[in-house]
Formats: C-alpha cells, sequence, structure tokens
C-alpha cells in the first residue's frame, strides 16, 4: 500500500463513522448543510487548491442544468463535462500542475453525479410531455411526482459535494439525495445488520489475500529484467496472481464505500419497491408515497440498500461470461453507463463501442485504460459464439462442464485485460504483452474461427434432427 492508498482508507473509516452522527441530525436542512460542509473539507484537504477544479465544475454545470433548455442540457453538460475532464487530466501541458490523485477520484464521481443529474433533468421533462394528465395511471402519476425534479444552485452545489461517495463513491441519482434528506425511510431500517452482512466475513478475507499477493506478487515484478529471464509459462501465469490483488482491492473500496452510504441513511427503500443498484425504486410509487407518513407501516415493513449496492463479489467471481462479470463489477457506474450512454446512443451498431470508449475517457487518460476496455467488444464477441455452443443446451458437452470451461475462459481474458488497466503506461503495458507474445489474443481470434465452425455444424446438425423428426411424424401418419 502506497501513502495514496493509507488517505484513501482513512476518508473511507472516517466517512463511515462520521455515519452514526450524520444519520441522527434532525431535520432534512442540517444534514444538507452539514453534509456539504464534511464533504467539501474532505475535498479541500486532499485537493488544496486544485479544489477550483471541482468548484468550477459545479459552477458551470449548475448554470447548464438551470438555465439552458431542458430539452438539450444533458447533452451539453456530458460534453462539457468530459472535455473538462480531459483538460484537468492534461492540465500539465497547458502550465498548471497537475491534480493530486484524490482529486482525480472527486472529479470523476462529480461527472457522473452532474451529467447524470442534466440526464434526470431531461428524463423529467420527457416523462411530462409523454402523456395527458387525465391519461396517466394512478401509478405513472406518482411516478412521475416522485422523479420531478425543482433545483436551486444550492440544491446542486450540496448534492455534488455531499460527503458520502465525494472521494470513494458509488455513484447516486440527486432523487436518491433528496429521499434520504426528506422520506423517513432511515429512521427505520436496520442499518447494524445490514453493514455486517457486507463486512462480515469477507472483507477481512479480502484485505488478507490482498496484503499476502501484494507482498508475494507485486505488479512491479513484471518490469524487471529477472521477469523476463523467466519461464513463458511463469510470465503468463503472473497475471492470475496480480488481476486477484486487483480484486480484492476494488472489493475492499467498493463495500467500504456502500458502508458509508449506510450509515449514513443514503439509498434505504422498502424492499416492496423492487430497488435496483443507481436507480432505486421501481415498482409500487403510490404506495411509497402513502406511507411515509405512517409510522405504524415505516416500523413493520422490510428495507434494503440494494440501490447503492456496488460490487457483487459472488457474481464477479463465479458468473461465467464477461457480461455478467461486468454487470456486477461497479455496479452503479455501470447503471450510469446503461442509462446515459448505452440507452441513448442514437446508433444501435456502435452503442458498445460508444460505452466502453466513454468508460475509458471516464478513467483516465493512460493508454492502459483504452487497451484494456478496448478488448472487451473482441472479448464479447467471441464468448457470444462460446455461450450459443456450451451454455445453451448440452449438444457437445454437459452443461456443468461448459460452464467450468467458461469461467475459465472468462477469468483468462479478465486477468489479460486487467493488467494493462494496472500497468496504464504503454511501453510497460507493450513490454509484458511481448513477454507472453500476445497470447490471448491469437488464443482468442483462433477460439473465435473454431466456435464459428463448431456452432455452424450444430446447427446443420439440429436442423437435420428436425427434418428427420418431421419425415418420421409424416410417415407415422400415413400409416
Amino acid at each position: 500500500m502506497n501513502f495514496d492508498d493509507y488517505v484513501y482508507l482513512f476518508f473511507l473509516v472516517f466517512s463511515i463513522g462520521f455515519g452514526l452522527f450524520y444519520r441522527q441530525l434532525p431535520d432534512a436542512q442540517s444534514k444538507r448543510k452539514i453534509g456539504a460542509l464534511v464533504g467539501f473539507s474532505i475535498v479541500l484537504i486532499v485537493s488544496r487548491l486544485h479544489i477550483l477544479h471541482i468548484l468550477l465544475t459545479i459552477f458551470v454545470n449548475s448554470l447548464i442544468i438551470l438555465y439552458f433548455s431542458k430539452r438539450y442540457c444533458h447533452i451539453i453538460s456530458f460534453v462539457f463535462s468530459f472535455i473538462y475532464l480531459i483538460f484537468f487530466r492534461t492540465t500539465i501541458y497547458f502550465g498548471i500542475p497537475y491534480p493530486p490523485s484524490h482529486t482525480n477520484l472527486v472529479q470523476m464521481i462529480l461527472t457522473l453525479k452532474l451529467v447524470g443529474l442534466a440526464f434526470e433533468v431531461n428524463s423529467s421533462h420527457i416523462n411530462t410531455k409523454k402523456k395527458d394528465e387525465a391519461k396517466k395511471t394512478n401509478e405513472e402519476i406518482a411516478q412521475n411526482e416522485l422523479h420531478n425534479i425543482d433545483l436551486t444552485f444550492l440544491d446542486i452545489f450540496c448534492y455534488s459535494i455531499n460527503y458520502i461517495g465525494v472521494l470513494t463513491g458509488p455513484y447516486y441519482k440527486y432523487q436518491t439525495y433528496y429521499d434520504h434528506l426528506y422520506k423517513p425511510f432511515n429512521k427505520y431500517d436496520d442499518y447494524k445488520s445490514t453493514i455486517k452482512k457486507r463486512l462480515l466475513p469477507f472483507v477481512p478475507i479480502f484485505a488478507a489475500i490482498y496484503l499476502l499477493t501484494d507482498y508475494l506478487w507485486p505488479l512491479s515484478y513484471t518490469a524487471t529484467i529477472e521477469f523476463e529471464q523467466r519461464s513463458f509459462l511463469y510470465r503468463y501465469w503472473y497475471i492470475w496472481p496480480t488481476f486477484l490483488n486487483f480484486r480484492m482491492r476494488i472489493y475492499i473500496g467498493l463495500i467500504l464505500s456502500e458502508c458509508v452510504c449506510v450509515l449514513g441513511g443514503m439509498g434505504v427503500y422498502p424492499r416492496f419497491c423492487k430497488n435496483q443498484p443507481g436507480n432505486g425504486p421501481t415498482e409500487h410509487f403510490v404506495k411509497l408515497h402513502e406511507i411515509c407518513d405512517n409510522e405504524d407501516i415505516l416500523s413493520s415493513i422490510e428495507y434494503n440498500y440494494k440501490t447503492v449496492l456496488n460490487i457483487n463479489p459472488y457474481g464477479t467471481e463465479f458468473y461465467p461470461t464477461l457480461r455478467e462479470g461486468m454487470r456486477n463489477w461497479n455496479i452503479t457506474v455501470q447503471y450510469w453507463l446503461a442509462m446515459c450512454i448505452y440507452k441513448r446512443f442514437p446508433y444501435k451498431k456502435f452503442r458498445t463501442f460508444a460505452t466502453m470508449f466513454v468508460s475509458g475517457v471516464w478513467h483516465g487518460v493512460y493508454s492502459g485504460y483504452y487497451i484494456s476496455v478496448g478488448m472487451i467488444p473482441f472479448g464479447l464477441i467471441v464468448e457470444d459464439l462460446w455461450v450459443q455452443i456450451l451454455l445453451k443446451d448440452e449438444f457437445y458437452m454437459p452443461k456443468n462442464l461448459g460452464y467450468v470451461i467458461m469461467l475459465f475462459l472468462k477469468m483468462q481474458f479478465f486477468s489479460y485485460a486487467a493488467l494493462a488497466f494496472s500497468l496504464l503506461h504503454v511501453d510497460k503495458i507493450i513490454h509484458y504483452y511481448n513477454s507472453v507474445y500476445h497470447w490471448i489474443i491469437l488464443f482468442y481470434i483462433v477460439l473465435y474461427i473454431v466456435g464459428k465452425k463448431l456452432l455452424k455444424n450444430k446447427r446443420n446438425k439440429l436442423v437435420e434432427n428436425k427434418v428427420e423428426t418431421t419425415n418420421e411424424k409424416i410417415e407415422y401418419i400415413k400409416k
């Protein structure tokens, strides 16, 4: 662990502890002001003078959201925020000192929140225009009321800078932030049980694995002469412990970030609302509105924090495909990418590419991010073939064996791609990939060619079987 990791961990632990005080504050205005003040203090400590980047981003986006047409404000906000994010990471070329790494984390989550807010405003505007009020069902009216957004500059500032997630995430919508202030759910939830379930027993295990792998198989070893002299199998195998180390580090950070939300009462809703990560309630909006003033019901129903669920380690580790693995990794950011990029991108054919490209830009300007993310579409193309071959039925082999093979292939590809994400610099990445002869890429090209052949054979055989079955039925009828 380096110094930045200790700073990151300190503010995570501080935010978790502060949540015990924060959730007890008596009214919404106190929460709003104190949450923003603490968040501002955290950003100022880690950023110092570079906090000007944060304040400028908030100010300009506030002007866009408040004064530009609601039909286009989301596009303008997106363009400005991502151009500024690129500038923020290249300030050294303009004679401005490079911001600290923690300020980069703040800028990243701030970009999602402000662009996401502009999309919320646009969606609210679209929904109000869809139908006449007289033709809407009670559920639609309640949903529109829940998502109706009336903003001031202070609202935007306090949402942007609230201490919950300001440094570490997860992403949450403005509606989620508003509800944690004005809805009573966090007065009745069993937050202690939620915290216990998220932390134990896995976080201590993740921490132990992280420290062990970081000590035994440091990433920096891949750049040494001694590593080059190792056998090909060892050089290739080395991606497994480094990816394990990478996963454990992310798991710990994202789970602790969720705990900040839970202790602060952010993202809690009744379970019957079928809450989705990043989104919040998806059903029973009328009932949700009606129970807010009924203490007997509020104290008797079950709640969850699925809205701020940011990582599912089991799904990441044991679901057999790249798609499922990604859906369970940094889930609230995946939601943002799906809702703001994938579903809104006008050309369906290029939606996956556009989403991956925006994800790469958001993560950073290092070439490693683009190399890593850029591999994913190719991996998905190959994977889709083999899912049809191995997981759809038992044409070639039992599904259980197909599951094991797909899981192995998924972890192989993720490990290979994640190394570029960790090494960052193109010279280090090419150096390592050259040392293993770009094995995974070549292997996946072979998998694609073989997969196309096997899938064609399978389809032809199924057609033949269908024809034979039909002929047998005809012969039987004739008899």
